[in-house]
């Protein structure tokens, strides 16, 4: 459990982050590779720098020794300007010191190198050459073995190897490093542009199926997605338009009879079965009406301007209140004075009404808050008093033409669309409508909405 909690921090959820990541990381395997390369490269050229510098100061020293009488080499050793890295002296024996003999490569060098320089005829080349040599300390110790006998003995020490010591390379590793790494974050981001364009799209034609097409450009498989998602998106249109003008068509061809239906059971002598055919009649047209309003919504092409949220839900509560005036003590307002948000101002206003009316209706009062969590979303919160409503009907009340638990009747007014409407104005404008039954009894109707 611990284990994926950390994948799911340390590897991004999005696919700009996820690519970014890959050629970041594959960046820095390069980086260290050609670090490593380059440390090698160095320190092979340091190496061959130390072993000539090396050379022609031990090979002039023993040049100067060998070409001088024996009875002066004591005294001309003494005087030769070495430097406090180098020393050396004369002995009947090779270097006799603690040490292990010197790596392959670091003798390779020292003995072609001085094998380059000392030059002359045999008379002044050595007889033989031995060479101790230790890493950690950087001590070098020749033996060299003259023509007469004698050993030149030759101690001194080198100074490390430093791959790294170079004014500019620091400097120039850096702003290869971010250029690279800057490169790589844009172009993943422009590479990525039409996918977070696509998804906007869809979310887009979500809340609106008349949104606007994606423009069709950037490379060929970019615009083939567009193209494709176009044309889905004119098919739903088409399926929709075709559906809802099958809906409005059936409602409004159905007025007609009602109408015939309403002027024949006038004739009808039984008051009784003549009343109950009017009620349904009444209840049929009531349908009909909301049928074709719920056509109407679906069609809208209401504008978006800037209205103030909160002028237009205490304007709803004082006009439900003059209609109601039993329930006006038990209307109230809680939030900001002003609140201005982008929307089309009637179909908001039919959602409010509508919400407002169910809850005035079905728990006999509606408290209205405006909240505002953060600068993007705004709440909308109507709560009543009443009976709620059951957990499996939560979701199917905004079913078309369903209804709650019995005592959300009839008579009460509706024929089950006033919800489904609701919802699918406030998703066309980007928010949702959600209700839920609040703790303490009665039910809450939660608004959101974009600003």
């Amino acid at each position: 459990m611990r284990s994926s909690q950390w994948k799911f921090r340390l590897w991004p959820a999005s696919l700009a982050g996820r690519t970014a990541s890959v050629l970041l990381i594959g960046l820095i395997i390069v980086q260290g590779l050609g670090l490593t390369i380059h440390a090698l490269d160095r320190m092979d050229v340091q190496r061959l720098v130390q072993a000539r510098d090396l050379a022609m100061r031990v090979v002039s020293l023993y040049r100067t020794i060998v070409l001088t009488d024996d009875a002066r080499r004591p005294q001309i050793l003494k005087e030769l300007h070495r430097g406090p890295e180098l020393s050396a002296v004369l002995s009947p024996l090779p270097p006799d010191v603690n040490l292990p003999g010197m790596p392959p490569i670091e003798q390779r060098l020292l003995r072609i190198n001085m094998s380059l320089l000392v030059g002359g005829g045999p008379q002044i080349r050595w007889r033989e050459l031995v060479f101790y040599g230790n890493h950690p300390m950087r001590r070098v110790v020749i033996g060299m073995h003259l023509p007469d006998g004698e050993w030149l003995n030759v101690s001194g020490t080198v100074e490390p190897l430093r791959p790294w010591d170079s004014p500019t390379f620091l400097v120039a590793f850096v702003l290869m490093t971010v250029t690279a790494a800057a490169l790589t974050l844009w172009t993943v981001r422009r590479l990525i542009a039409p996918v977070r364009t696509l998804a906007e799209a869809a979310e887009a034609l979500g809340r609106d199926v008349n949104a606007p097409p994606l423009p069709v450009d950037g490379p060929t498989e970019v615009a083939t997605a567009a193209v494709a998602f176009n044309t889905m998106a004119a098919r739903i249109r088409r399926f929709v338009q075709d559906r809802t003008e099958l809906l409005t068509a059936i409602g409004h061809d159905l007025r007609t009879p009602i109408t015939r239906l309403k002027l024949r059971a006038e004739f009808v002598e039984d008051d009784e079965q003549r009343a109950k055919i009017l009620v349904d009649l009444e209840e049929l047209e009531a349908m009909v009406s909301a049928t074709l309003a719920f056509g109407r919504d679906a069609r809208t092409t209401e504008s978006v301007s800037s209205i103030d949220l909160a002028e237009l839900l205490r304007t709803i509560l004082d006009e439900a209140g003059d209609a109601r005036p039993d329930v006006q003590e038990k209307l109230g307002y809680d939030g900001p004075a002003h609140m201005a948000v982008q929307a089309r101002s009637l179909s908001l206003k039919r959602v409010f009404v509508n919400l407002v009316a169910n809850a005035i209706n079905y728990g006999g009062s509606a408290m209205v808050r405006l909240l505002s969590p953060d600068n993007r979303l705004v709440v909308v919160e109507i709560e009543d008093e009443g009976p709620g409503i059951g957990p499996a009907d939560l979701e199917r009340v905004f079913e078309p033409f369903h209804r709650g638990e019995p005592s959300r009747n009839r008579e009460t007014g509706g024929v089950g669309l006033g919800l489904p409407i609701a919802r699918n104005i406030m998703r066309a404008h980007g928010g949702d409508v959600i209700l839920a039954n609040r703790p303490t009894g009665g039910l809450r109707a939660t608004v959101t909405l974009p600003v």
